[in-house]
């Protein structure tokens, strides 16, 4: 699974829109679609905030773990 896939999944767990979520985690709105929609990779900064967040490791996001 990439990480357009893994963020909508886990965002969409939550039952949080992408308005939610950059409200949770002060990334805009915008970056969340964009990288949902694979137009965009995700920043390092993104990737650590998201992981905290979500309290899964930076390679969960990443697809490169289970």
């Amino acid at each position: 699974m990439n990480f357009a896939k893994r963020l909508k999944e886990l965002r969409e767990e939550k039952g949080f829109s992408q308005m939610t979520l950059a409200k949770a985690t002060g990334i805009s709105q915008s970056s969340i679609a964009r990288r949902e929609l694979e137009k965009a990779e995700p920043t390092a900064s993104a990737l650590i905030i998201l992981s905290k967040y979500f309290n899964e490791s930076v390679d969960y996001l990443l697809g490169l773990s289970e």
